[in-house]
């Protein structure tokens, strides 16, 4: 009875307003909202948003790849997602010859778009309500199954508010998806880490694929013969620009929140695990760096791994100043006394709070050493092919087979660069050793930097004696004896007990979120006042708000939209990131802008990125910004750096999201691709 009157009880607080535009919303459940919405400048109907009887705007959203969002911009499944989105597939498709990633690249033609190997899109076909299902016995596995039964299908249930309520996702999986276009790295990736997660942004930060599927409209393997896939919906793409106050929605997958979590979880992020990770990921960087600035083959060979050290590695430092700055610890622990003040009177929930500082108490031991070996240890990549070439060697003898571990061994050496790794190695070797737990530390490493002198010495030794990185060809016998599989089985038991510890935040750990589902229960009897939206999960969501410009400091207010001036003033040949191509210097110099000129601020100019009070995550990226007409006005990308916390703690005053105006994606892929043939598939208004 309880969980049937908690369940009615979160349908129902929808209907209380979120704090400002805070808020991550069930696209299903969204009617519950636009009353909210539609005061704020929406002019669409709830099944406009979500249906599964028409066509609606979530059949004209994919997931891209695996942790990105994207969106169809034609009837001819052309797609707009981030450059950083399609920065590993560009990558993968570059080489020093044809540098794509530089360059940029576009297809003038579909027979010149070029296919991507691995890379996918899925669409929600539907998401259900399977709460009640599952409490009447029904089990998870006999529901996915059935639902997944179709061309390309797959499900899975998603926790909601830690278990009280369980939704069904099914998907359709496309697998044939081709890159048509995207600018050079120096206008996709713009001011690279320096500007990352800071506002002013000038960033051009997409790229355009197409999806194919077979003569069916249905998924298929890449085909010369497969079409151009055939959305349900489209967006229509608006041409008319954004004014501070404006509606904005953004519709995407969204992919991890807590803000639920007790002040133990905060305690741990802010003091703790941040500052380990950031510290080891700046050392790794410095590495790379130095030796991306001295061959551009490396630099190319690494601009992925690069971008993904450094992406995390800034918002943790955003996270941490926000964190602080908004003294969150704090106001959980009141808000917690204040919930323990109440529940002492009800005998199912007076001890729930001492029960879950506990839980913490016992796993953060454990939860720290998985992410210390995981950001240390288990990045570099002798070690991990190590690893994973022994398992295989000892799987397929356990089957009676055996294992070709010299094909293994030159496809490791194809893209492997010692320099770093070693490199890497030392320091993380090193940082290992200072952090970990004496008790917790593996004793044949200690005996090892012992005999050796040192731990820089020990490393370079390892490598030196490693036949697993020469180029002679190695036996099984080889790999059993060699000196990088012995440093590897060191760790053993420290990397199975990672995998106890192997969930997405601390309070994912069973031990600790089976308190979530009760306290949940709890905060809602309790707190009546506050409207409950579930954390993210890279489920597809609702995020509304405003186009919003705030005040960065004393005096200091940050307008909401930047333009092609700010990228002219940061422009430099000197350096990587801010050298922009000579094409865009000379429209600026002769303001040659087309029909994407305009007025701003009393400058006649281009508008490049803008702000909004959207509520976003990781996963966020590449999500349509859309209007109170559904039409596409941009691309998220980022957030500012003081929002990073808004994962953990929402601050409507300064939280804002960063988007690509979609104006100036027409204006790059027109003045600068030259590919303005691709609008005559879209629907510009």
């Amino acid at each position: 009875m309880i969980k049937k009157i908690f369940i009615s009880a979160l349908l129902c607080c929808t209907f209380l307003t979120a704090q400002a535009d805070e808020g991550m919303w069930l696209p299903s459940l969204i009617g519950s909202r636009i009353k909210d919405m539609r005061a704020k400048g929406f002019r669409l109907k709830a099944e406009d948003i979500y249906s599964i009887n028409k066509a609606s705007l979530k059949d004209a959203v994919v997931q891209f790849g695996g942790g990105c969002t994207g969106e169809f911009l034609s009837g001819e499944g052309l797609l707009l997602t981030n450059h950083h989105c399609g920065y590993g597939s560009i990558q993968r498709l570059s080489s020093v010859e044809h540098d794509y990633l530089t360059h940029g690249y576009w297809a003038m033609s579909k027979g010149e778009e070029l296919p991507v190997p691995g890379l996918t899109v899925s669409l929600l076909v539907r998401m259900e309500d399977v709460t009640e299902r599952l409490a009447a016995g029904e089990k998870a596995e006999d529901i996915i199954a059935e639902a997944k039964k179709g061309e390309g299908y797959r499900a899975s249930i998603e926790q909601m508010y830690y278990g009280n309520q369980q939704f069904l996702f099914v998907y359709q999986t496309y697998r044939d998806v081709r890159f048509v276009g995207a600018p050079p790295s120096s206008i996709g990736k713009f001011g690279g880490d320096t500007d990352n997660w800071v506002w002013p942004r000038h960033t051009g930060d997409f790229s355009i694929f197409r999806v194919y599927a077979d003569e069916n409209n249905n998924p298929a393997d890449y085909s010369k013969d497969n079409k151009p896939y055939q959305p349900k919906r489209h967006f229509t793409i608006s041409t008319k620009g954004v004014d501070e106050g404006d509606f904005t929605m953004i519709y995407g997958f969204p992919g991890n929140t807590q803000e639920y979590v007790t002040s133990d979880a905060v305690k741990y992020v802010a003091e703790i695990s941040d500052p380990m990770k950031i510290a080891l990921r700046t050392q790794r960087l410095e590495i790379i760096e130095a030796e991306q600035a001295k061959s551009a083959e490396v630099r190319i060979a690494f601009a992925a791994v690069h971008a993904g050290i450094a992406n995390a590695w800034k918002k943790w430092q955003g996270e941490g100043m926000g964190l602080n700055r908004l003294g969150t610890v704090a106001k959980k622990q009141a808000y917690e006394e204040k919930f323990a003040e109440w529940a002492k009177s009800k005998p199912e929930y007076a001890n729930l709070l001492d029960e879950m500082h506990k839980a913490y108490e016992e796993v953060i031991p454990g939860y720290y050493m998985r992410e210390l070996y995981s950001e240390s240890i288990a990045t570099i990549d002798a070690y991990s092919f190590a690893r994973s070439l022994y398992a295989a060697v000892t799987r397929a003898e356990k089957e009676g087979k055996t294992y070709d571990v010299e094909k293994a061994h030159q496809n490791f050496l194809k893209s492997y660069n010692q320099t770093i790794d070693q490199a890497i190695a030392r320091r993380m070797v090193a940082e290992f050793c200072e952090r970990v737990a004496p008790e917790r530390m593996p004793a044949d490493l200690k005996v090892q930097i012992s005999y050796y002198g040192g731990v820089e010495k020990y490393v370079d030794a390892l490598f030196r004696c490693s036949r697993l990185l020469g180029k002679e060809p190695i036996t099984v016998s080889d790999v059993r004896g060699d000196a990088m599989v012995e440093f590897s089985r060191m760790f053993n038991n420290i990397a199975n007990d990672a995998r106890n510890y192997a969930y997405r935040n601390i309070s994912n750990v069973p031990s600790v979120e089976k308190w979530y589902r009760p306290y949940m229960q709890a905060l809602r009897e309790w707190d009546k006042e506050r409207a409950f939206y579930p954390d993210a999960n890279f489920t597809l969501r609702v995020a509304y708000g405003t186009v919003a410009g705030y005040e960065y400091a004393d005096a200091e207010y940050h307008h909401p939209v930047s333009t092609i001036d700010g990228i002219i003033a940061k422009d430099d040949p000197n350096i990587y990131d801010y050298n922009i191509p000579q094409s865009l210097r000379d429209i600026y110099a002769r303001k040659d802008y087309g029909r994407w000129g305009q007025t701003i601020n009393g400058r006649y100019s281009v508008p490049v990125c803008f702000l909004a009070t959207n509520h976003t995550s990781g996963g966020n990226s590449g999500s349509p910004v859309i209007n109170g007409k559904g039409e596409l006005i941009g691309i998220n990308f980022d957030r500012t750096w003081r929002s990073t916390m808004s994962d953990m703690e929402f601050d409507p005053t300064i939280c804002r999201n960063i988007s690509v105006d979609i104006r100036y994606v027409l204006f790059i892929i027109d003045r600068i691709g030259g590919a303005s043939y691709l609008f005559d598939e879209m629907t510009l208004k």
